[in-house]
């Protein structure tokens, strides 16, 4: 088994299998510990299969791992084998592969529970007696016998075949295990596919395990659903699963297909389940949005087939009545506005939604990627500049890829420059940190000393290497942000304060040798000492930071 191509489902299920198998659960679950605390460090994964990588427990470990053959794995720490290190560095190894930890951490747990083990229909009936495994042998041969005709069933068949086909997991207990479960015993009725049909039978595997894992109680009327720890972390995974392969194109959809009925019952499909998504999730809401920018695949970006969407999603509310989702409608129709290019619409839409929910973040930024690969930069401006306060909004702090997208544009667009500084202003005081990290790199050294003074903010509550590239440039601008600090600490008439003042002014002293003003910095320090010489202690520490003689 080679880590260094991406697993497929079989080859997770038996790394999973090989995992229960070499190691003991206690051991698993210190090495889960020591991936959690990140001692696992230069990892390099060989295309003969081996992973290797440094551990540092109580001293540096090196591992080299055969994740196909554990048992000729080996660790440099005293126990060799089968150690709490070599679990850390498989652990590591399989989240750069995207794929879940918790599947290996809870590998004994899964190897207790295996499709067609579980449950009989008969009362006490042993799962491994002759009876019980014929009956199941049918039931597959059924299942695959129907899998057979896929291109001919709706996709609401579909789902009904795998509700069939995961029928012995049960639904006391939705979590991870029931997840892996639930796909495997769902891709074991798999028939050889091609294309498109390919694409949707995978696609559908997981939507629908993760349908069965957030469906909301018939009882619960609320517009909340309340997700367990497990299970959230379930969906979570299963969410990120399919979000990837929609990154990867491994679920790029083409709509002029043979198969162009399954497609658009595909898109009928998310369309209901994102429209109807509790309001405190938003699985649906983000497949939704990846299946229109990275999986639907048109011969041109035509506008008929976002009208005809647009249509549906302004036809739902009448449809799914008290179940419809009116922010969840008004981030889809702004999507399919955008794709439209009538980024008014867009944009009203967009506001209107702000003011009734948190708009995460992810379902901002998509809009920025399609037009950064589209290298349409006028219009990604325009973009960054109206969604920019939305970010803020609700005090985001990780504006990182915003930036990203900011520094694209002003390259590609120098005149954008100004509507950077307009809208981070406006972003204020949420985008502070990102304001003034951007005014540095930007060289703006005086607007970035101003926003320090009006503030507040104390010369030494930065580091040395934050005001270097100041005092390198332009250090006259540090000039007042020192002097005015030493007097506030000054007022203040205690030991520690007048430390901090000394401290300030040896960097002064610095400063003013740099700017070749030494007569100055004389003439200051002379009737600084002179003004404050009732005060001991300042004048003890003066002497001592040989300020004074």
């Amino acid at each position: 088994m080679n880590l260094i191509q991406p697993l497929d489902d079989i080859q997770w299920q038996t790394l999973i299998q090989h995992t229960a198998a070499y190691f003991n659960d206690l051991t698993i679950k210190r090495g889960f510990q020591y991936y959690k605390q990140g001692r696992v460090s230069s990892l390099q994964l060989h295309e003969s299969g081996h992973i290797e990588a440094i551990v540092e427990g109580s001293e540096v470990y090196h591992v080299d791992l055969i994740p196909g053959s554990l048992d000729d794995s080996r660790c440099a720490c005293p126990v060799r084998k089968s150690c709490k290190h070599m679990v850390a560095v498989l652990l590591d190894a399989a989240d750069k592969q995207g794929r879940s930890v918790h599947a290996l951490v809870n590998a004994h747990s899964t190897n207790l529970i295996r499709y067609g083990e579980l449950t009989s229909t008969e009362q006490g009936a042993s799962p491994y007696s002759a009876h019980t495994v014929n009956r199941q042998a049918a039931s597959l041969a059924s299942f695959k016998g129907q899998a057979n005709r896929l291109s001919e069933m709706p996709i609401s068949d579909w789902h009904k075949l795998f509700g069939q086909c995961i029928a012995a997991l049960g639904v006391n207990t939705l979590n991870s295990l029931y997840s892996r479960n639930a796909l495997e015993a769902i891709f074991r009725i798999k028939p050889d596919l091609s294309g498109v049909m390919d694409m949707l039978f995978e696609l559908h595997a997981r939507l629908f395990v993760l349908e069965r894992l957030v469906k909301q109680p018939s009882h619960n009327t609320g517009s909340s659903l309340f997700m367990g720890y497990h299970v959230q972390i379930a969906a979570d995974d299963t969410q990120k699963d399919i979000e990837q392969h929609f990154a990867s194109g491994h679920f790029s959809i083409p709509v002029e297909t043979e198969h162009s009925q399954r497609v658009s019952e595909t898109l009928a499909y998310l369309r209901e389940k994102m429209l109807t998504e509790a309001r405190n999730h938003s699985f649906f809401s983000h497949i939704y949005n990846q299946l229109w920018v990275n999986g639907i695949h048109s011969n041109e970006r035509d506008t008929q087939l976002y009208s005809e969407e647009l249509d549906h999603l302004k036809t739902a509310e009448a449809e799914l009545g008290n179940a419809y989702s009116r922010s969840a409608g008004m981030l889809a129709q702004s999507l399919m506005y955008f794709f439209l290019s009538e980024d008014e619409k867009s944009w009203e839409l967009l506001r209107s939604a702000d003011k009734g929910l948190y708009i995460q973040p992810e379902q901002l930024i998509h809009f920025l990627d399609v037009l950064s690969q589209d290298q349409d930069w006028p219009r990604l401006t325009g973009w960054l500049t109206e969604i920019g306060p939305l970010l803020a909004s609700y005090r985001n702090n990780n504006l990182d890829s915003y930036m990203a997208y900011w520094d694209q544009a002003v390259q590609q667009l120098p005149q954008a420059e100004q509507s950077l500084w307009d809208t981070l202003v406006d972003m204020l005081p949420y985008s502070k940190d990102i304001y003034q990290e951007t005014l540095l790199a930007h060289g703006k050294w005086q607007q970035w000393m101003d926003f320090q003074l009006s503030i507040g903010k104390e010369p030494l509550e930065f580091r040395v290497s934050v005001l270097q590239p100041i005092e390198k440039h332009a250090p006259e601008l540090l000039l007042p942000f020192f002097h005015q600090a030493v007097e506030r600490y000054i007022l203040q008439k205690n030991r520690a304060s007048y430390k901090a003042a000394v401290k300030l002014l040896k960097r002064l002293s610095k400063l003013y040798k740099k700017m070749k003003q030494e007569d100055r910095w004389e003439t200051f320090i002379t009737a600084f000492a002179g003004r404050h010489s009732r005060l001991r202690a300042l004048q003890e520490e003066l002497r001592r930071g040989k300020l004074i003689s």
